[in-house]
């Protein structure tokens, strides 16, 4: 049986059909017309206006039920000219180490960790170019030839993020919070002993700190401004699931990957035991070009977020990657591996610890071509010293001070004395010509403690 019994409508058509779906078009445009979000207006015969269509979406609980309808309105914004009704664009998106440093700290102290979500966020943003956009579908105009001339953004329009995320930052900067350099998504308030860390995701914001009193007082505001939903415990973020027990915190994606099998039509597809098979050698001449090549790369893509929580694929996952551009029926097969491999993998774990949190991970093709393993090895410590440093400075704003000294692995010695001994170090002339990552690595040496494998 399909875990999703009822389809999300595609076209204004069908979803006018439904009393759910016509009920929340109507709840929609009438919180857009509240908002004064645009003006009717005779359309410039020089401009074409964008568009703008309905886009449906069943919020759903961690367990697949039906949590409400969502009916949106989109501008057709990649219809937009930039420089003319666009000009910067930004997206506040929170990274995913910040997300889980946060998750773990707030799990050591025990602190509660709550979810708000803004209502209709994007309309909040002001806009300052001249976009028009033509009637929505299901709208009359009061007479022929007019336009939406819009006065606040919209969702779909290149700017809505950016001006959004302007107003939203500017009222926590006046209510005393600092935006860390770190992480322009993470923002602190530190009263005495008492502090209050917000993580912003566009809409979607998580609330923790040991401040019960200014937790409470930045809802108040929050919901004075924009009108938010308090959605209570974080129990569900960003297609992960969020477990509170006795003993912390886990998260998981088991809806979304469950989800994923649904779709790929793997439900009842064996598993394998691993993501990869070690014998396989992918290239670009790998067999016949998939006849849709854009099966593959949203199947790619859904793993690459499947990341999130799942390390041991990361490396099968950037290895599938690589042929986004032109893949062939080889690589689909491999990638088809790794959802047979997450079947039975509960999910394992360069990697980064706070205390016993899997926090960071990665793993990517290096720039340039290395001369020896000993080489290769030695690019990745300055990579990962680069990771350690920006965790410890995240670390440092959030008040968070290491007790002790932070040790990074390595399974090769040549690349370890060439970190730790300058002298050593100059006798790897090649390796100058990478020279912050060299200088990075070697200053690191002082910091850190460089320790064999095994």
């Amino acid at each position: 049986m399909s875990l999703h019994s009822e389809l999300e409508p595609r076209l204004f058509i069908e979803a006018n059909k439904s009393p759910n779906w016509r009920s929340d078009m109507r709840t929609e445009i009438e919180a857009l017309q509240l908002n004064h979000t645009w003006k009717l207006v005779d359309c410039p015969p020089h401009i074409k206006p964008i568009g703008c269509k309905w886009v449906y979406k069943i919020k759903r609980r961690p367990d697949g039920s039906i949590e409400r309808y969502k009916a949106r309105l989109v501008a057709k914004g990649y219809t937009q000219t930039e420089g003319v009704d666009y000009f910067d664009t930004f997206s506040p998106v929170v990274k995913p180490a910040t997300i889980r440093i946060v998750l773990a700290l707030a799990s050591v102290k025990r602190w509660p960790i709550q979810q708000l979500d803004v209502n209709n966020a994007f309309l909040h943003g002001e806009l300052s170019e001249e976009v028009d956009m033509a009637l929505p579908p299901g709208i009359t105009p009061t007479q022929p030839g007019q336009c939406c001339r819009l006065l606040k953004s919209l969702y779909g329009l290149k700017q809505s993020s950016r001006v959004w995320y302007e107003k939203l930052s500017l009222l926590l900067l006046s209510c005393g919070y600092q935006q860390t350099v770190f992480d322009y998504s993470l923002f602190i308030k530190v009263i005495g002993s008492e502090v209050c860390i917000l993580l912003v995701y566009v809409d979607d914001i998580v609330i923790t700190g040991n401040s019960v009193s200014e937790i409470a007082a930045i809802k108040r505001t929050l919901d004075d401004h924009f009108k938010i939903k308090d959605l209570g415990i974080l129990k569900y973020f960003l297609g992960i699931e969020v477990a509170h027990s006795a003993q912390g915190i886990s998260l998981s994606q088991h809806k979304y990957y469950m989800d994923l099998l649904s779709d790929s039509g793997l439900l009842g597809a064996k598993s394998t035991t691993s993501p990869m098979d070690s014998g396989t050698k992918l290239s670009q001449d790998s067999g016949p070009l998939l006849s849709d090549p854009t099966i593959y790369r949203h199947l790619i893509g859904r793993l690459i977020y499947l990341t999130t929580t799942h390390p041991d694929i990361t490396y099968a996952t950037q290895q599938l990657s690589q042929f986004m551009a032109a893949p062939t029926n080889s690589h689909y097969r491999a990638a088809i591996r790794v959802l047979r491999y997450l079947k039975t993998s509960p999910g394992r774990g360069f990697c980064f610890f706070l205390g016993d949190s899997l926090i960071s991970w990665k793993t990517k093709k290096q720039s340039t071509v290395a001369r020896s393993s000993t080489e290769a090895e030695y690019r990745a410590l300055a990579n990962i010293t680069c990771e350690l440093q920006w965790i410890l400075n995240l670390l440092s704003t959030l008040h968070v001070s290491c007790c002790r000294t932070p040790v990074i692995y390595c399974d090769n010695r040549s690349a370890l004395h060439i970190a730790v001994n300058p002298v050593f170090h100059e006798r790897t002339k090649h390796l100058e010509v990478e020279t912050k990552s060299t200088s990075l690595c070697y200053e690191a040496s002082s910091s850190y403690f460089f320790k064999p494998i095994g």
